[in-house]
């Protein structure tokens, strides 16, 4: 049999739903994997692994939140007959120095950039949609949006250009193998610039404020956190505000031959949508 599907992991996630969907309009044979697909995929149960990998050409990972199950399944993706993967990782993961943040991600790439496989690595900075689909969402719906993020910038990218990296990475065998892509927004924003704009196309009163770390993680806590979950999200702002991953690059325009999009696009899209509304 020849291997000809893309695997898609993660694939009801918020890029996982994105690439599959793209994938399928260019023609490409995937096979959609997580927890409650069609094709069941558990980062807890290596033992549905296998048949999940069974004729596949090439796989998108979203890594698990734990260091280590991304060796093993990079193992019996090469005895699988895979070619290529393409694994989402963070913005600058080199950078982040000592840091206990992103352990997970960082382990995943030293699976995949180790393997004898066909890889390439996309490190995304924050998505625009965390502000709606994810953490920041309900406390911009409730009117304050409290984090622990000054006035470094963030280069925030619009998930959107993300998904057609991938797709297109994905559908492109040999011209990004062993690339490492950068993916960010064209202009970095405080979190602070952000919310201005979010409230402006809204029309809604939302402002932003500016914690401590220790008062976001006790924060979290309180909202039925665990303390380690809570100061692993905390960390990732302590990163942010050393700067060093503050910088817009031109991976997006590299590989797609445009500009990504703006956040001001997205605040229209989704201001438009109502979704901020009380």
């Amino acid at each position: 049999m020849t291997n000809s599907a893309t695997l898609v992991l993660g694939a009801t996630g918020k890029t996982g739903r994105r690439v599959a969907a793209r994938l399928r309009l260019r023609g490409t044979a995937v096979r959609a994997a997580s927890r409650s697909s069609g094709t069941p995929f558990d980062w807890a149960d290596p033992a549905g692994w296998d048949r999940a990998l069974q004729g596949v050409a090439a796989v998108y990972i979203v890594p698990p939140a734990v260091p280590g199950p991304v060796h093993e399944f990079v193992a019996r993706a090469d005895a699988a007959g895979v070619q290529r993967l393409v694994l989402l990782s963070g913005r600058g993961a080199d950078l982040w120095g000592d840091s206990t943040f992103g352990l997970d991600m960082r382990s995943a790439e030293d699976a995949v950039r180790g393997s004898a496989l066909e890889w390439t690595v996309l490190r995304s900075s924050n998505f625009d949609q965390n502000f709606d689909e994810d953490l920041f969402h309900a406390p911009l719906a409730a009117g304050e949006l409290a984090l622990p993020a000054g006035e470094v910038p963030e280069p925030f990218i619009d998930i959107d250009d993300v998904a057609d990296v991938a797709a297109a990475v994905l559908d492109q065998p040999g011209r990004h193998a062993g690339r490492i892509y950068e993916l960010t927004g064209p202009r970095a924003l405080t979190f602070a610039e952000a919310v201005g704009l979010i409230s402006r196309a809204s029309g809604l009163p939302i402002t932003y404020k500016q914690v401590s770390p220790a008062e976001y993680t006790a924060a979290l806590v309180d909202q039925g956190w665990s303390e380690d979950d809570a100061h692993h999200v905390a960390e990732m702002f302590v990163i942010m505000e050393r700067g060093v991953i503050a910088g817009t690059t031109g991976d997006v325009a590299a590989v797609l031959g445009r500009a990504p999009r703006t956040f001001e696009d997205y605040v229209v899209r989704v201001a438009a949508a109502g979704t901020w509304q009380r």
